[in-house]
């Protein structure tokens, strides 16, 4: 478990390090850009590492109603992480389209993971994005919307959601987590 408490952390951290210790962090210049990438990358493998070496309490687990109820949350997920990067109307209407999509797929993973390793990991991260939301709404009060994208990009956005989905689905199910029934 520690691992994973670790790598939790460490994301955490290395997101947070620009807006808690932004003097530190403008003096790397550049190399603070790598620094963070190379902290991000060793986090995600101490939480994949962590958090299939976990054990813990099981308090409840995946039935097809709460199945049902992630694989729509997650569709909503991959959409607002889309809608980030096309600046489509959702990203005009969000501050944070994109920790919105981790507090959504966190909380859908929450919703089918009942066990205390799954606490730490998807709670943590949920915990983290509610953080840096906050943090980054107050280093930054001034928030102005993208400007409207074409209509084509909404279409992108949808179709490039079912299809993320579709190959989640996949890895999920070669990894032996099925997404479906």
């Amino acid at each position: 478990m520690i691992w994973l408490i670790l790598g939790v952390l460490l994301w955490s951290l290395a997101h947070l390090f620009k807006r808690m210790a932004p003097g530190p962090r403008a003096s790397m210049g550049n190399a603070g850009k790598g620094a963070v990438a190379v902290s991000l990358l060793v986090a995600i493998v101490l939480m994949v590492i962590g958090y299939q070496a976990a054990e813990g309490a099981f308090f409840w687990g995946r039935t097809p109603m709460t199945a049902g109820i992630n694989n729509l949350l997650m569709l909503v997920s991959v959409y607002l992480f889309a809608a980030a990067g096309m600046k489509t109307a959702a990203a005009r209407k969000m501050r944070h389209p994109m920790l919105g999509a981790v507090k959504v797929w966190a909380l859908a993973h929450l919703i089918v993971n009942g066990d205390v390793p799954s606490f730490v990991l998807f709670g943590g991260l949920l915990v983290w994005a509610v953080i840096e939301v906050i943090v980054i709404n107050k280093s930054e009060p001034e928030w102005v919307p993208p400007e409207p994208a074409p209509a084509r990009k909404e279409i992108m956005a949808v179709v490039g959601t079912v299809v993320v989905f579709g190959v989640i689905a996949l890895i999920h199910g070669w990894l032996g987590y099925p997404v479906f029934g």
